[in-house]
């Protein structure tokens, strides 16, 4: 009896044991700990300097649904090659598939994560780097999954080549001097949201099928260039996001098949500051510029706005849209001449809101949107206004045609 007991004590230890977490605690520091393909238990916490990497495809580290897989609490950390899984699903603990902490110059790279419900948490990072990870969440509605990545009070770091699918949000909050490029997400809410965040530069990433492309909120200092956001999803499905926000360069964009394509909320916020939001291409949207409150002192140039329902929308009437500097944007509904032949019209490209705008101060006209009836009013008040209609803004100096 107390040979079997003693028998059946020895099989649980093994079993319960965890035998990369007895390696990592084993390690010298600096070691590389190089795992062949196979399962590993999850709950795993690094608190030296140390690498992991799978040697070849098929390394699979699992949480068993329980907790974070991976919790690093080290400089000098990089995880590589590794399959990270079965995180529990708690969010008040943010567990997830790794969590970096207080560390600097740390990698996670070409690693997969899957049904793990937060992906990739930095928090308190600098010079580190996130690349060439896939990454889900669980199998959850959009608003209960995690962050695929969550970047929180962390400064100088670049996160590159990530792609992320039916997660939540990627996030960049109170967090400074970041690199975010060539990232791509897709059926995701936001694709990248940040606040309170300044001197990105977020380049070349490539957002499609999610609620929003990229928000910006209460930031400043950054340049978003050569970024590509297609097809937003919802009624207010947006391309870029700008919320008191300054000394902001949105440049090279191009923003498709959105509900809203550029949404700009009492931005720039302060004083004898400047957004530039030029060169970039705003094509077939429900709406290409939507204003919201106080929004003066953007400068708007050399855009390419066409194919959209609506150029612009003004819907708070006090968003001064005209005291912005608008000039030489290609606008497919200009109605101008060229009579000097310099591809500039020869007058201005004047914005009105008529009666078929009406939507926009009362929701619940827009279910006649687009309808043949709201189509005619709005015929009619361009023809013989019975109605003064209200001035947007002016391009002084619009383009009257796109070359090449």
């Amino acid at each position: 009896m107390f040979k079997l007991l003693y028998f059946l004590i020895i099989i649980n230890s093994i079993l319960s044991a965890n035998i990369l977490q007895d390696a990592i605690d084993n390690a010298p520091t600096g070691s590389i700990l190089r795992l062949p393909a196979g399962v590993y238990k999850g709950n795993i916490v690094i608190n030296k300097p140390l690498s992991i990497i799978g040697k070849e495809d098929g390394v699979i580290i699992d949480a068993g649904g329980f907790g974070t897989v991976i919790t690093v609490n080290s400089s000098y950390v990089t995880l590589k090659n590794l399959k990270i899984i079965g995180s529990g699903d708690r969010h008040e603990k943010v567990d997830g598939a790794v969590s970096f902490s207080n560390g600097i110059q740390c990698e996670i790279s070409d690693c997969i994560i899957e049904d793990c419900l937060f992906g990739i948490d930095f928090k308190q990072m600098r010079n580190s780097i996130i690349s060439n990870n896939k990454i889900s969440s669980k199998d959850l509605d959009l608003g209960l999954r995690g962050d695929g990545i969550r970047i929180w009070y962390s400064y100088d770091n670049i996160i590159k080549g990530n792609f992320l699918r039916k997660s939540r949000d990627m996030v960049i909050w109170y967090s400074h001097g970041n690199i975010i490029s060539e990232n791509s997400a897709e059926y995701c809410r936001y694709s990248l949201h940040f606040m309170y965040a300044g001197k990105n530069i977020v380049k070349n990433n490539h957002f499609q099928f999610n609620s929003v492309g990229i928000f910006f909120m209460y930031s400043k200092d950054t340049i978003a260039t050569g970024n590509t956001i297609k097809s937003s999803l919802g009624t207010t499905g947006m391309g870029i996001g700008l919320k008191d926000v300054s000394n902001f360069t949105i440049k090279n964009n191009t923003i498709i098949y959105c509900a809203q394509g550029i949404y700009i909320d009492r931005s720039p916020l302060e004083p004898d500051t400047h957004n530039w939001i030029e060169n970039n291409k705003i094509l077939y949207n429900a709406e290409a510029l939507h204003f919201h409150s106080v929004s003066e002192n953007n400068i708007l140039k050399n855009n390419i706005i066409m194919g959209n329902i609506e150029d612009i929308v003004n819907d708070s009437r006090g968003s001064k849209t005209n005291e912005n500097e608008i000039a030489y944007n290609y606008w497919d509904k200009y109605k101008g001449f060229d009579k000097d032949g310099d591809n500039i019209g020869d007058t201005p490209h004047k914005v009105y809101q008529y009666a078929d705008q009406l939507w926009v101060y009362n929701p619940d006209v827009k279910f006649f949107y687009g309808s043949p009836v709201i189509s005619l009013l709005n015929f009619l008040a361009k023809l013989a206004p019975f109605t003064k209609p209200l001035f947007l803004l002016e391009d002084k100096k619009p383009i009257l045609k796109l070359k090449g």
